[in-house]
């Protein structure tokens, strides 16, 4: 899977403009936190937020600060989907305790050379299970909960 077909994809689980007052993240559109499309140069309203912003946003923030292109196929997409939705380097972390490496949330060369042995699928099921437990435990799991489960399970169902 290349970044295009996984921002499509990763597009069809966010929406439009979201303020919602339990999420920590403040005012998003396609996903993007105001904080994150204020770092990277974007200074009118988040209602108008463009969607070519939130692409140009995704692949520099997310797909490439986790080399998604360097890890097998079968956990590319949960790689990336995670980074978005919960920050690369927690992402990192799950990709890590899911091959067996130290979690310190840095992909370097000991990582990749972890995830590579792995069994790619084993990895997306353990990385996915990871991620779940770390939502669960979430403060804001009652509000969200539910779109995250749906979330994994359609990445594991590979919709």
């Amino acid at each position: 899977m290349n970044f295009e077909h996984a921002f499509e994809k990763l597009i069809g689980h966010e929406g439009g403009f979201v303020d919602h007052p339990s999420d920590p993240g403040g005012a998003t559109r396609y996903g993007i936190t105001e904080r994150v499309a204020r770092a990277n140069g974007y200074a009118g309203s988040m209602r108008e937020f463009p969607l070519t912003e939130a692409k140009r946003i995704a692949r520099a923030e997310y797909w490439d600060a986790v080399r998604a292109d360097e890890v097998p196929d079968a956990v590319r997409f949960d790689l990336f989907d995670a980074a978005y939705n919960s920050g690369p380097v927690q992402a990192i972390k799950w990709l890590q305790r899911a091959a067996g490496a130290t979690d310190d949330g840095i992909l370097g060369p000991k990582t990749l050379l972890a995830v590579r042995m792995a069994d790619p699928h084993l990895l997306s099921k353990r990385f996915n299970g990871h991620r779940l437990n770390f939502l669960a435990d979430r403060k804001t799991w009652d509000h969200f909960g539910r779109g995250w489960a749906r979330r994994i399970a359609s990445n594991l169902l590979g919709a």
